[in-house]
């Protein structure tokens, strides 16, 4: 808990920004369930950044669903993140609005669902290191104490270098007994884990379900079961195993293969017990591949 101690110490009252005066809108550059996001010009640094302004009430309905317990904002949980393969938040704080606001670096790319659905080169020739990339970006998350909840192709960039950013940290939430108590349910549905969907308690596992998921979709263009709109639905499969990857992806590595199905389990105990765990036959299997 000292970690939210110290995150929640009071801290100097930052003037709220005039978005009009601060800032120059160019274009949106993406919208989700919660938010909106601008490719804009900082009058204040006169660099190109990420401007991401979330939704007053879906805002407070989200924070609603965890009671009496006070979750981070998102602006405070992006400021304390820096890796390589996380998108760099500047700044965050409130309008004159009263909207939350986080500045972010700008990040030339595309989304990693798009790269999936396109079957793109990038992403032909460089599965392995880019699904190596985003567990990297997963574990270092985790050893700051904390649950993404959201982890899928949505939330991942590719950038033009090639690289992967992991983005959006508006789900997350601490990894500790209070919020892994049963019942809240967020996330999205095609890569929930089970234990999430039936309302039980959670942790860091269930971002590992969602990453084998991810992996699972990178590799054969596909989820590990069928597409389903509603939770209802996705629950009635979701009890039967998934399809075995193998079989949608002829030649592919055997380890790898392993690695991600056992990711994909059903249950929180049979699958790998952290990401830095499922993370080493992967590096094994891109060492073993770089030296042919």
């Amino acid at each position: 808990m000292d970690f939210l101690k110290k995150l929640f110490q009071l801290k100097p009252r930052v003037p709220k920004i005039d978005v009009a005066k601060r800032f120059e809108l160019i274009g949106r550059v993406g919208q989700g369930s919660m938010s909106k996001v601008w490719r804009a010009r900082d009058f204040a640094s006169g660099r190109i950044v990420a401007l991401k302004l979330l939704d007053i009430e879906k805002t407070k309905r989200l924070e609603a669903r965890f009671g009496k317990l006070v979750k981070p904002s998102e602006g405070e949980i992006a400021m304390g993140l820096r890796h390589p393969n996380i998108v760099k938040t500047l700044e965050h704080g409130l309008t004159t609005n009263n909207e939350q606001f986080l500045v972010m670096e700008f990040v030339e790319g595309s989304s990693l669902s798009f790269f999936i659905e396109m079957q793109h080169e990038v992403l032909v020739k460089n599965r392995l290191r880019l699904a190596i990339e985003l567990g990297e970006a997963i574990e270092y998350f985790h050893r700051k104490n904390w649950i993404h909840r959201d982890i899928c192709p949505r939330n991942v960039l590719i950038d033009t270098e090639g690289h992967i950013k992991l983005i959006d940290f508006g789900l997350v939430v601490p990894n500790t007994p209070p919020f892994q108590a049963p019942g809240n349910r967020t996330g999205t549905a095609n890569y929930m884990a089970p234990e999430l969907i039936k309302r039980q308690r959670t942790d860091q596992r269930i971002d590992v379900f969602s990453y084998a998921v991810t992996l699972f979709e990178m590799y054969s263009g596909r989820l590990p079961w069928d597409a389903a709109a509603t939770l209802e639905t996705i629950l009635q499969h979701i009890n039967a195993p998934p399809q075995d990857i193998r079989i949608l992806c002829k030649g592919i590595d055997e380890t790898v293969a392993e690695t991600i199905m056992k990711g994909l389990s059903l249950y929180p105990d049979n699958r790998w017990q952290r990401v830095t765990d499922m993370l080493v036959p992967l590096r094994e299997v891109l060492e073993k591949q770089s030296h042919q």
